[in-house]
């Protein structure tokens, strides 16, 4: 069983499963086909993934894919703490190009289930950071795209001044020219 919360971004939705727990500690189905679908989520997903950041203040993102190998995902932290951050590319959309934040972390065990059309990224507050999600359609070189995190015409309230980077996050482009057509 799960717990569905709408986030005022149409599709996007927070995912909190049952946590049973005793004296010896807890259990919890971490993904089940079956609910997603009780709750009109019909996806399919192909690959799991698994990322680790080491320092706090580490910054992966704005990431997406392009059609026709655009990802929908399924994101939890497992260790540490993240504000996993969206933000709505669908032009088409009433919230276009609004943005949606959510902490994460190993101890609240929510999931953000994000679709297709989204851009995708997170900022550690913790060191030793993991973060897994699951997404239904694979890696593709040719359609991965990223926007810059700092882009003013999102206006995304990262909270830090100078996060950790990498180069392709660096040298992203803004949304005005990057090539996002959903």
């Amino acid at each position: 069983m799960i717990k569905v919360t709408q986030t005022g971004i149409a599709d996007l939705v927070v995912i909190e499963p049952i946590v049973h727990g005793d004296h010896r500690g807890w259990f919890m189905e971490t993904y089940s086909e079956q609910d997603l679908k009780e709750h009109g989520i019909h996806t399919a997903f192909v690959q799991d993934n698994h990322s680790y950041s080491a320092q706090k203040n580490t910054l992966r993102g704005l990431h997406f894919q392009t059609n026709p190998k655009a990802q929908t995902k399924l994101i939890r932290c497992v260790r540490g703490i993240i504000i996993d951050t969206v933000v709505d590319l669908r032009k088409h959309s009433k919230t276009y190009k609004k943005w949606f934040s959510i902490e994460l972390s190993a101890e609240n065990k929510k999931q953000l289930y994000i679709p297709k059309g989204f851009a995708h990224g997170f900022l550690t507050v913790t060191d030793d950071v993991e973060v897994q999600y699951k997404v239904d359609e694979f890696y593709s070189k040719e359609n991965d795209r990223s926007i810059r995190y700092d882009d003013p015409e999102i206006g995304i309230d990262w909270g830090i001044e100078n996060p950790i980077l990498s180069e392709k996050d660096l040298s992203a482009p803004l949304l005005k020219d990057s090539d996002a057509d959903f």
